[in-house]
């Protein structure tokens, strides 16, 4: 299917690795210009090196800490003078700290607020403008299934992806008359390093290894197996198509089936 975005220039925030990256790599195959960014320069530099490699396409590519505004806006300006308008954009991050509530501090609390839900929101304000002018924009923030069910020991994540699906559909309202959609990917547990580090915490606390803590999430799963990230790309890309023009504001749960509800 072509997905009728070639020569679009999309960003993936967080995107060095895991489902970051298997977006953006979806993205260059389907003719993106795509643009990346995290914290490690050298992952960076490396997934810039592969895409350039499968797809004969320079990506750019920029060190941003999205716990810090000015990082975001020396992205979006590197961007915007690369390639030009920011016409895809993937609001992605890294998981926040595990947790139980007496567990986090203020500054728990603080970081996962800038780290989940301010980044999404700064940047999503340095790109819209462009987009409104355009009359044609999409924007995707990955989520979690912790937004439809809450994670055990995760309340970080639970309480700040729910706010920005909150945000994501009071935006979608504001945008939708000029071409521009809002969507939300919500992923179940899917191999990351993400899911590597909260299987070590669960297993710690279990006296279990976390191989057993990954085997266990697994049988959760009605699929019977975890999440792969670029099954989580596709449902993005689909989101970032010309054939997905009429759906906005929805979150779409990628999970094996995990979630339990029927709404």
């Amino acid at each position: 299917m072509d997905l009728g975005i070639k020569g679009k220039t999309a960003l993936v925030t967080a995107s060095s690795k895991g489902i970051g990256k298997a977006v953006a790599d979806g993205l260059a195959a389907e003719g993106c210009r795509v643009a990346i960014c995290a914290r490690g320069k050298d992952e960076l530099m490396a997934t810039a090196a592969e895409l350039k490699r499968k797809y004969n396409t320079d990506a750019f590519w920029c060190v941003c800490d999205l716990n810090k505004a000015k990082d975001i806006e020396n992205v979006i300006e590197g961007v915007q003078k690369s390639f030009g308008p920011i016409e895809i954009l993937i609001n992605n991050c890294g998981g926040p700290a595990p947790g139980f509530f007496l567990d986090l501090n203020e500054d728990d609390w603080s970081f996962a607020y800038d780290q989940v839900l301010m980044s999404a929101i700064r940047t999503t304000k340095l790109v819209i403008p462009s987009m409104l002018k355009n009359e044609w924009g999409r924007v995707i923030n990955i989520t979690s299934v912790a937004v439809k069910q809450p994670v055990e020991n995760l309340l970080l994540s639970n309480t700040f992806r729910a706010g920005l699906t909150g945000f994501s559909k009071s935006l979608s309202n504001e945008v939708s008359k000029y071409n521009i959609t809002i969507n939300n990917v919500a992923p179940g547990y899917t191999l990351t390093h993400r899911l590597y580090e909260l299987a070590v915490t669960r297993a710690r606390i279990s006296g279990k290894s976390h191989e057993e803590m990954l085997a266990e999430m697994a049988k959760l799963i009605p699929a019977n197996r975890l999440g792969m990230p670029e099954e989580i790309a596709a449902a993005v890309l689909f989101f970032s198509s010309k054939q997905a023009s009429y759906i906005t504001g929805q979150t779409l749960l990628v999970d094996g089936g995990n979630y339990k509800g029927i709404m």
